[in-house]
């Protein structure tokens, strides 16, 4: 299958006629081709959008809500469709692409859909005069999005700046590319203008790198590496263009004695190996209060032993395989530094071989270690995959010491009944989220993010719509003629 370009409602190649090669993560083979793009076509993709704006941003609120709505209900009236395009794409399991990617995807439209009709002002009134606030869109705006989640993530950043009034060039992961592509036909047949959305393929140092340094492009909305982020914040930030980051993440999972075990156990497997592992908000360094830690140390390496890994296809596997050949050694590499750290590997620790078709696949058993202190860099560095460290606690200090040693903070799990510790630990761990006896509960109207080196800015609510509009304030003098 050839992976082109949406510019202007039109599906085309890169104007340079080169393409990129896309391969099945399942069995290694080779899928298809990508457009190879570079600046000549972002700046197709960028005329096209600033050529829509003026129809798009002047649009009722009615009629924009009526297509995003149409969007949403385009991706689920194809759920089955790209559901398999995800899972063949990203190696990720046919169920979880079926249960969570797709549906999120279109939850995405629907619930910005129905925002931009809530998105209120504020005005402010004194004797003789009056100060209200304009939130206008921007005009045209870049939205870069990873390869672990591709259309929910997509979505994610695009849905609202559509919703604000902008127009948008987005560029999907060059790795995981198809879903993006049968976005925009499912966009056209919602009844959106031609150039609203563009979508753009290709590398991150050609199409990346040339929207982040488009002048026409006034904000930026990145998620991936924190390498990558700080390349783009050090080119967007002397443009003063817009910018927020969703980056990395070292995410502590605090397990306290006081739990409710079965429901704490059964989370942690899911929060450290689903999606293999590649989620920014998985917790990939266990913590566990000491007197509690051996009974979890064997129950959850027994339950991680009995996870079913296989083919994506297989409605029965919870584990596919990793994205990329790329991915797959860097995360085998790491596996190896643990080892030489002195970690003890207790499952895992190595990759799978599987039969048939699937024999080239890039499959990594999900991987228990101990043994290793927190300031090694398995502990601090984003490995991002089927890889999980386990480590007794003290007490509640060294719990909090553990976790925010690190140059990440995008989410903490924290598991205890002690309401007055939940309180307590939440307000000192240095995350931008924080789950209590819960893991991956998302209320799309809260503001998403983290600090430290896992970002900068907020997604989601009315964080997004602020993000992707400008602010404006309007005062004037009342008068004081007699009424």
């Amino acid at each position: 299958m050839d992976v082109l370009n949406f510019i202007n409602g039109k599906y085309v190649p890169a104007q340079s006629g080169q393409w990129l090669d896309n391969f099945a993560p399942a069995t290694g083979r080779l899928s298809g081709r990508i457009a190879d793009s570079d600046e000549t076509d972002v700046d197709m993709a960028f005329q096209a959008a600033k050529a829509a704006f003026p129809e798009w941003s002047a649009m009722s609120l009615d009629q924009r809500h009526d297509i995003l709505r149409a969007v949403a209900d385009g991706i689920l009236a194809r759920l089955d469709d790209l559901a398999h395009a995800e899972s063949a794409d990203s190696g990720k399991t046919i169920t979880t692409a079926r249960t969570v990617d797709i549906p999120r995807a279109a939850l995405n439209f629907k619930f910005f859909a129905t925002a931009l009709l809530h998105f209120a002002s504020e005005s402010h009134h004194t004797p003789g005069s009056l100060s209200y606030t304009l939130r206008q869109p921007i005009g045209v705006v870049g939205c870069i999005s990873p390869w672990n989640l591709p259309l929910y993530l997509f979505t994610w950043k695009i849905a609202p700046a559509l919703a604000v009034g902008n127009c948008v060039i987005g560029k999907p992961s060059e790795v995981t590319p198809l879903t993006a592509m049968m976005l925009g036909e499912i966009c056209q047949s919602a009844g959106m203008p031609p150039g609203v959305l563009n979508i753009v393929h290709g590398l991150g140092p050609k199409v990346g790198a040339a929207i982040v340094e488009h002048p026409g492009i006034k904000a930026i909305s990145f998620t991936g590496s924190t390498r990558a982020g700080a390349e783009i914040a050090r080119t967007a930030a002397p443009m003063f263009k817009k910018i927020s980051l969703e980056l990395g993440g070292k995410n502590p999972n605090l397990i306290f004695a006081d739990c409710d075990y079965d429901t704490m156990l059964e989370t942690s497997v899911r929060s450290s190996f689903n999606n293999q592992g590649q989620i920014c908000l998985c917790g990939s360094r266990i913590y566990v209060e000491k007197s509690l830690y051996p009974k979890f140390k064997k129950d959850f390496v027994e339950r991680v032993k009995e996870i079913r890994q296989g083919d994506p296809s297989d409605p029965e596997n919870r584990l596919g395989a990793v994205v990329s050949k790329l991915h797959f050694d860097k995360v085998l590499s790491y596996i190896e530094l643990a080892r030489q750290e002195g970690g003890v590997v207790l499952t895992g620790g190595h990759a799978l071989e599987m039969p048939g078709d699937l024999s080239g696949g890039w499959y990594i058993a999900p991987t228990v270690i101990e043994g290793l202190s927190t300031n090694c860099r398995t502990n601090q560095e984003e490995i991002f995959g089927p890889v999980v460290t386990i480590q007794p606690f003290e007490d509640e200090a060294d719990a909090l010491q553990n976790a925010n040693n690190s140059p990440y903070g995008l989410s903490a799990t924290l598991w205890t009944n002690n309401l007055q510790r939940a309180h307590r630990m939440a307000a000192e761990l240095q995350a931008g989220i924080v789950w209590i006896n819960t893991w991956m509960l998302r209320d799309l109207r809260t503001p998403f993010g983290g600090v430290k080196n896992s970002g900068m800015g907020r997604e989601g609510g009315w964080d997004a719509l602020r993000f992707f509009s400008e602010t404006k304030n309007v005062s004037l003098e009342l008068g004081g003629e007699e009424l």
